[in-house]
């Protein structure tokens, strides 16, 4: 993994960057070392509109996190607090706003969407290329327009399992969000370019059980899983209740304390 920044007005952003995420950078001019051309590898461009993400083979082409994109607005448009089955499953209410934090942030897109629904957010998203990538996306969203939501939305790069009790100790939680990335069976569950590109990166969530026990911890009404629609449960106990989709399932643990 390695930098490329698009002019030299942007060498002071692509160091700090590349000092941060301790990876090398180059200018679009420079002579970049060899690479094993039979690997596809993916690199960071710092662009004068955005950080984005591209791939050798170029198979999928440049992909940044939009917050303004079409479907997303789309959504955005139509949720509201009793359509939308995630602010259904977090336990949002006409005057009851919690506090979440999702603890496996990823692209920031549902969280976005709670935000907008009135939430306050703590994203948590331990991949440091994902990381920065969400950072870019938030700050441009916000740019671009400072009276939205996206000031709800506070970002903690890093693994939740460390930053956890730290953060829930400043700001306790209501609510805790996983959305794991589980092994996959069929490339049926990897038709969006977005979730093939998450997936390349990230790979799979191998502490997701530990992760659910360790919000368990800290959840003061709920804990909230993303599955499947026929997957099996992120734990042995049965969820309190489930929220069903076409697509997904948000099983909904109570806190009974």
């Amino acid at each position: 993994m390695f930098i490329l920044f698009e002019n030299e007005n942007l060498y002071t952003l692509a160091a700090e960057l590349g000092r941060e995420l301790q990876i090398p950078v180059y200018s679009k001019e420079q002579k970049l070392p060899s690479f094993n051309k039979q690997a596809p590898y993916s690199f960071l461009v710092l662009t004068e509109k955005h950080l984005e993400l591209q791939q050798s083979d170029n198979e999928m082409g440049p992909f940044f996190i939009d917050f303004n994109d079409k479907d997303l607005h789309y959504r955005i448009q139509r949720s509201t607090r009793k359509n939308e089955a995630l602010a259904r499953a977090v336990g949002l209410k006409k005057n009851n706003s919690p506090v979440v934090f999702d603890l496996t942030a990823g692209l920031g897109r549902d969280a976005f969407v709670l935000a907008q629904l009135g939430c306050t957010l703590h994203l948590f998203e331990k991949d440091k290329i994902i990381a920065a990538l969400l950072r870019d996306g938030l700050r441009r969203t916000y740019k671009k327009n400072a009276t939205n939501q996206v000031e709800q939305m506070t970002l903690h790069a890093g693994d939740a399992l460390k930053l956890l009790a730290d953060v829930a100790k400043k700001f306790p939680p209501d609510v805790l969000y996983l959305d794991p990335m589980f092994p996959h069976r069929t490339k049926t569950a990897l038709v969006k370019k977005e979730m093939r590109i998450l997936r390349s990166i990230v790979g799979d969530d191998l502490d997701s059980s530990l992760l659910f026990k360790e919000a368990q911890k800290y959840a003061k009404d709920r804990v909230v899983c993303k599955r499947p629609r026929h997957a099996p449960f992120v734990s042995d106990a049965p969820p309190s209740m489930s929220i069903k989709t076409k697509k997904h399932r948000f099983d909904v643990y109570l806190q009974h304390r």
